[in-house]
């Protein structure tokens, strides 16, 4: 063999030799493969429910508006009476002890008294304001604390728009009591000036 073979060989050993640990080592790198695109199911189909097609007699045209019905109040006028105080459209003002002057509850209990009053069920009536006493005091003293305390309660009525044409006032002092017992809880009952509605 010639020298240049064998040099050549020689040569090719040695390179061999240094790639084969070399290769050992060596990490392979592979590419990712793609993956197939993930396709989900179709959701399963829901049919809509089925309409009801109306019977030919449903498609009646109304041109009547829907109407709404009130309570009729009462034209009785002791029904009148007895309803609106139930109900609180017409309220009492109550007086403390020898007072004719509107504590802020009897002027609440007014205010409520004038805005029924002017509409459209109270416009139907008058009013008569009987001012009451308690036992106490003599009769002609009583008789006149009752005229002022119904002459205060149409005053304060007529500042809230009440048509003064449409009060009258009457004093029973203390000849009508609303209850009759001879205690403090009796007398702050009949202390008061009583609305009672009347025909026009």
């Amino acid at each position: 063999m010639s020298k240049k073979w064998k040099v050549f060989a020689s040569t090719l050993a040695v390179l061999a030799l240094a790639l084969v640990p070399a290769c050992k080592h060596a990490t392979k790198t592979v590419a990712p493969q793609p993956q197939p695109p993930v396709v989900e199911a179709p959701a399963p189909a829901v049919a809509p429910a089925p309409t009801q097609v109306p019977a030919p007699t449903d498609f009646v045209k109304t041109d009547t508006q829907p109407t709404v019905t009130e309570e009729e109040f009462p034209r009785n006028l002791e029904d009148a009476n007895r309803v609106a105080q139930e109900r609180g459209y017409i309220r009492d003002a109550f007086f403390g002890y020898d007072e004719s002057t509107l504590s802020a509850d009897a002027q609440s209990a007014l205010s409520a008294s004038a805005t029924w009053l002017k509409g459209k069920d109270g416009a139907a009536y008058n009013l008569l304001i009987e001012g009451h006493c308690d036992e106490r005091g003599t009769e002609q003293y009583n008789l006149a604390l009752g005229d002022k305390r119904a002459n205060v309660v149409k005053e304060y009525l007529q500042t809230l728009g009440v048509d003064g044409a449409r009060i009258r006032t009457v004093s029973y002092g203390e000849e009508r009591p609303f209850d009759p017992g001879h205690d403090e809880s009796a007398w702050q009952k009949n202390r008061r000036a009583h609305l009672v509605l009347v025909g026009k």
